[in-house]
């Protein structure tokens, strides 16, 4: 069962009063203002003097709920947010590639720094936008870039889209990695995590 409270929502320098409702995998806020935050794209929770503020996608909304504040937040703190459920941790040396998703690279920039938008070499983590079945093509190449413990994110298009999944997988297998993990993008993409296998690690040349 989601929370519920009628509250006031300060958000793009706007106030409004209406109802926060916290559901499984969004915040919602329904009144003059209209606001949805899916869950997995908060970045950072705080609760003070009564006020709950909402860190996602490089913007911040607060509501104003009184005492129960801090149980919204224990409540938004429990679900990781998308770049924990992508690894994103500081000190990584990362790669964005074909990823048009603004909110995430400032997501990714705030948490790692900086972070480039070619291969380079011995990457951490690699994020590769796959739109067409032709960009299957630079996988081979993604591959060589990762460090032995590294991992390639391709994000494609959920659904049944011109990028089937059968295609990525395959592609990715060919290039020596193996699947390990899905994680939901956002709305519209999916994020599957692909890895050198651990016997081939050792072949690799060290960073």
């Amino acid at each position: 069962m989601g929370l519920e409270a009628e509250c006031t929502l300060r958000w793009q320098g706007r106030a409004a009063r209406g109802k926060a409702l916290l559901e499984t995998t969004e915040l919602i806020f329904r009144g003059d203002v209209r606001l949805k935050i899916p869950r997995d794209r908060v970045t950072a929770v705080e609760s003070d003097g009564g006020e709950l503020t909402v860190s996602f996608g490089g913007e911040t909304a607060t509501l104003v709920l009184g005492a129960a504040a801090e149980k919204w937040a224990r409540a938004l703190a429990t679900v990781k947010s998308r770049l924990d459920k992508l690894g994103v941790g500081p000190r990584l040396s990362i790669a964005v590639v074909g990823v048009d998703d603004a909110s995430f690279r400032e997501e990714l920039s705030a948490r790692a720094g900086a972070f480039d938008d070619a291969p380079g070499k011995a990457r951490d983590l690699i994020f590769f936008g796959v739109h067409a079945p032709a960009d299957l093509a630079r996988i081979p190449a993604l591959v060589r870039a990762l460090a032995p413990s590294g991992a390639l994110w391709v994000i494609r298009p959920k659904g049944r889209g011109e990028v089937k999944e059968a295609d990525v997988r395959a592609a990715a297998r060919d290039g020596g990695l193996v699947d390990v993990k899905v994680a939901s993008f956002s709305a519209t993409h999916t994020a599957d995590k692909y890895v050198i296998p651990a016997a081939a690690r050792a072949k690799r040349p060290p960073r």
